[in-house]
């Protein structure tokens, strides 16, 4: 009796891990159709309209990436002696580390320093 629920419960198992394999192929396949429906389209409109068909284009600069950390270097290379840039000469932070607008007016928090626990 126990050999023969064991095999029956492996049967389940495995049946359940078709189905779900099954399931995720149909909906790659799905998707993909999806997309190549709508890249179709998006080509026959083109036709009709007599517009150029633009290419799907990922516009990644690969020389932006290396840009950026050569220019960052450039701080962290100063030597001990070299006096100190003054303020007004001091290049803006990148947008993303400015304060928010209005982050002066808060009073119901105590600030620190970044980093600090």
């Amino acid at each position: 009796m126990n050999d023969l629920l064991a095999g029956l419960a492996r049967f389940l198992v495995r049946a359940l891990l078709v189905a779900v394999g099954l399931v995720f192929f149909l909906s790659l396949l799905a998707a993909v159709l999806v997309l190549a429906l709508v890249w179709g389209l998006r080509a026959v409109w083109a036709q009709i309209t007599g517009r150029p068909i633009a290419p799907w284009t990922v516009r990644i600069d690969p020389r932006a990436g290396w840009s950026s950390v050569y220019r960052s270097g450039a701080r962290w290379s100063r030597t001990e002696g070299a006096p100190p840039t003054p303020p007004e000469a001091r290049p803006q932070p990148p947008v993303h580390l400015r304060p928010l607008p209005g982050a002066d007016e808060v009073t119901d928090v105590q600030p620190r320093e970044p980093g600090g626990s």
